[in-house]
């Protein structure tokens, strides 16, 4: 089923990567619109430039660890049973496939980026993050853990949140010039490791509806009408989610703006109600 850990580690490298997309969008639109280009990452040049490729580093070596953690530690090195996949351990097998692709990714991106070796476009790049989020996908729509009333409908939320970071990704490579498009992916990503968050919280945590209670390794609700409740409740933080982090863009924006903002930006017409 997964647990507490399992869901807040991937969605803190969600969370992290998607709020720094978001922001490095905005600031380099609002500074040059004429030359922005969609990113498929990010240099942190903040505070150093020796940690410019930082990002790159969070996504290959925290997915790394994570994908360890799943493989080794969860599955207590029992990774063969009778000379095949141990079968107790399939879902640990699946999620390591899954941080694979991301670990791959951030590898790739560090060779295009820092050496002559395999020199790609940032559209190339995108199509190849697409293809990770692709994995994740796959991974939780055809799950080999049957996920069920009010856990399913949690883990359906998850499948669409990870379908946006697909569209947006792939819509980067179609369309390299279209600051929304960039920022929509920061947003999709944000919003993924919010929600891993709010499951861990929800189904392994302190907010467990009332009415529902993790029995095992299953959520069951004591009625139908519990289990409705808990789905509109979730309905509700995937909503307080979205308008808090438009809510954070919003404000990114205007300080970006008064900070780095180019005169073309500044000079934008102001729309008024007798037009």
């Amino acid at each position: 089923m997964g647990s507490f850990p399992g869901h807040v580690i991937p969605g803190t490298l969600f969370l992290v990567v998607g709020v720094w997309h978001m922001l490095c969008s905005i600031v380099r639109f609002v500074s040059s619109p004429e030359a922005f280009r969609v990113r498929v990452w990010n240099p942190v040049t903040v505070f150093n430039e020796k940690l410019k490729y930082l990002e790159l580093y969070v996504i290959a070596i925290g997915g790394f660890i994570d994908l360890c953690i799943e493989l080794l530690y969860s599955t207590h090195l029992r990774l063969f049973v009778g000379g095949v996949l141990n079968p107790s351990h399939m879902n640990n097998f699946e999620h390591s496939g899954m941080l694979l692709m991301f670990v791959v990714f951030g590898i790739i991106v560090l060779l295009s980026e820092k050496t002559r070796f395999l020199p790609l476009p940032h559209q190339a790049l995108c199509l190849i993050a697409s293809t990770a989020f692709c994995a994740e996908y796959f991974l939780f729509y055809f799950h080999s853990t049957t996920h069920k009333g009010l856990e399913g409908y949690y883990h359906l939320i998850l499948v669409i949140l990870i379908g946006l970071c697909i569209v947006t990704t792939i819509a980067g490579a179609l369309v390299p010039a279209n600051f929304p498009v960039d920022l929509s992916s920061g947003i999709a990503i944000t919003l993924q490791g919010l929600w891993f968050y709010q499951t861990a919280f929800t189904l392994y945590g302190s907010m467990m509806p009332e009415g529902c209670r993790l029995q095992g390794n299953e959520v069951s609700c004591r009625s139908t009408d519990s289990q409705v409740r808990g789905e509109l409740l979730a309905n509700v933080q995937l909503f307080s989610m979205v308008f808090g982090v438009l809510a954070v863009v919003s404000g990114a924006y205007g300080v970006a703006v008064s900070k780095y903002g180019h005169p073309e930006i500044i000079r934008l017409p102001q729309v008024t109600l007798d037009g």
